[in-house]
């Protein structure tokens, strides 16, 4: 730089420290030594060196400050780690930031390594409350360099994963190589423009292809794909809500959000972990099920295809090897009646092979369009959030079909006529057998109502004469201790027609005589006690009771009372 451009950048940054705090920037005449740190503003993030797990070495990083347990989201050096407490980071004279150590001060370990043309001014270095490290000009504003645009491990909410066409720049994220060890692992992440696993150069994952299916969630997700860039991005709804997504060494995709009162880092997500989630399990024109726990084998075909290898497929449980078609010769019987095949709720098939036709188009359209081109094996008509119904088309193989219920779509296959037809006839079997189990279940039903209805009418009879005897039994405890109503009922109906003696029964006299109370009572004789008592119609009666110390029978007490009806009291 020259005098006259050394002279304006030293009074802007005495302008910029005048107005900020210090603790979160560093600048051309300022170092951060091993044992310094840059805090972020609001105090999310710190800048500074570390050792991780049980190494001695020390890497220059990016972790969270309000968590207690030291979590790195970010590593400069990951390569190139410095022995002992000997590093300094300072911007040198080009603007960039670069790491050095004591023991070699002319050969950085790191650089940002902008070009001279893009930082030929003012740059200040400055930790964000995002934990992005941005290198920017102090005049302008403009940003020279981030660390967002090279990731570590972790992916932070508000950083984008993917392909900036306008720069050529690819963001993704490569695991560490072990706890202890931040180098450059075996595992990347990457979106192109689907996201996929990659043990080197090898795709050993893939996730759910974009739309994105939205649900109430902290975690928001969205994706990007146009001329200028392809990326994912995501962002939390609660700004007090910790959140990170990482490539765990072991291969692993965490979403881990951090638990202030168990002070630890829950996993709420994780892939790939099912028999599913490796790509291509089922090979191509097969298709996975995760919950394959009714049958014996988690692989299956999709419509018109069947395995390459029986034996592959069915003794060695690989179906690596994936399908062919059924009849080879369909795949030149094209418009000779063939058509498509509903799959409901999948993974869809490897995108790399499909095309998307139109972001507005209707599904019977789609088909047609599918429909017209002999190489088209598929499409999908899927609804796209806050915009009209796309069609997506495959064209070659199907690779990687997985179900889900909760987060797939619908494919149509695409099938000669004579799949369709044999579909056809197990749909027309499967609704002549439904038919007949909804008449077997009918028949059941209707013989159990009239099983049940005898029964309740049984039971509602027999309670019945249940709570008639309970009843008679009750008042001939009342009545009599030792009288039996039906043997004295069955001796007296002989005279129950007798044309000078009026029948009542036992309740009328409890009524009249207020169940025999000693207040009532008249007098005693030979069979017994007589009561006073007023029928219901304000009749007054004298009713004798047969005892039982009495030494007189039924028929002398019977007699008795025939006389005495003869005779005026």
């Amino acid at each position: 730089m020259d005098f006259r451009k050394l002279f304006l950048c030293s009074s802007l940054l005495v302008l910029h420290f005048a107005f900020s705090s210090s603790k979160d920037t560093i600048t051309i005449n300022q170092t951060i030594h091993d044992g310094d740190f840059l805090i972020s503003r609001e105090n999310n993030f710190a800048l500074g060196f570390f050792s991780p797990g049980s190494s001695r070495f020390r890497y220059l990083g990016i972790w969270y400050r309000k968590v207690r347990e030291q979590t790195v989201v970010w590593v400069a050096n990951r390569d190139d780690p410095i022995n002992g407490s000997s590093g300094v980071l300072s911007i040198d004279q080009y603007g960039n930031l670069v790491l050095h150590s004591y023991h070699n001060l002319k050969v950085p370990v790191w650089s940002t390594n902008v070009s001279v043309e893009a930082t030929d001014t003012c740059v200040v270095a400055q930790l964000l409350d995002t934990g992005n490290l941005v290198l920017f000009d102090d005049r302008s504003k403009s940003t020279v360099w981030e660390s967002f645009d090279h990731p570590t491990d972790t992916m932070l909410p508000g950083m984008k994963l993917g392909l900036d066409r306008r720069t050529g720049m690819n963001r993704f994220l490569i695991s560490w190589r072990s706890a202890a060890d931040p180098g450059t692992g075996n595992f990347s992440l990457q979106i192109n423009p689907q996201a996929f696993i990659y043990w080197g150069t090898k795709y050993i994952w893939r996730g759910i292809p974009w739309p994105w299916k939205s649900y109430a969630d902290i975690f928001n997700a969205s994706f990007v794909n146009n001329q200028n860039e392809t990326y994912a991005a995501y962002s939390v709804s609660d700004a007090s809500v910790i959140l990170r997504v990482m490539l765990d060494y072991s291969r692993l995709v965490k979403n881990l959000i951090w638990h202030e009162k168990d002070g630890k880092w829950n996993e709420f997500r994780s892939t790939p972990k099912s028999p599913c989630d490796p790509y291509g399990h089922c090979g191509t024109y097969g298709i996975c099920d995760p919950h394959f726990f009714s049958r014996r084998f988690e692989c299956d075909y999709l419509p018109g295809y069947e395995p390459k290898s029986l034996r592959e497929w069915n003794i060695l449980k690989d179906a690596s090897g994936g399908c062919v078609r059924k009849r080879l010769e369909s795949t030149s019987s094209c418009g000779h009646g063939d058509g498509f095949v509903k799959v409901a709720n999948v993974k869809v098939p490897d995108t790399s092979a499909a095309v998307w036709v139109s972001t507005n188009m209707s599904p019977r359209d789609c088909e047609k369009n599918c429909m017209r081109n002999f190489s088209c094996s598929a499409y999908a008509s899927i609804d796209i959030a806050e915009k009209e119904t796309g069609c997506l088309t495959w064209y070659g193989k199907l690779m990687d079909t997985v179900h889900n219920r909760e987060e797939g779509y619908d494919i149509y296959v695409r099938v000669d006529a004579i799949e369709l037809a044999e579909i056809a006839q197990k749909w027309n079997g499967f609704l002549k057998r439904k038919d007949m189990l909804a008449i077997l279940v009918v028949s059941v039903v209707s013989a159990w109502f009239v099983v049940i209805l005898f029964a309740y009418l049984w039971l509602k009879k027999k309670k019945k004469r249940v709570r008639n005897k309970w009843n008679k039994r009750w008042l001939d405890t009342i009545g009599c201790a030792y009288y039996n109503e039906t043997s004295v009922e069955n001796q007296v109906e002989g005279s129950m027609s007798h044309p000078e003696i009026a029948f009542f029964n036992l309740s009328t006299i409890l009524a009249a005589t207020d169940s025999f109370s000693p207040s009532n009572k008249l007098g005693q004789g030979g069979f017994g006690m007589v009561y006073k008592g007023k029928l219901f119609n304000g009749t007054e009666v004298a009713v004798k009771r047969l005892s039982k110390d009495s030494g007189q029978g039924v028929d002398e007490f019977k007699n008795e009372v025939l006389l005495i009806a003869k005779l005026q009291h």
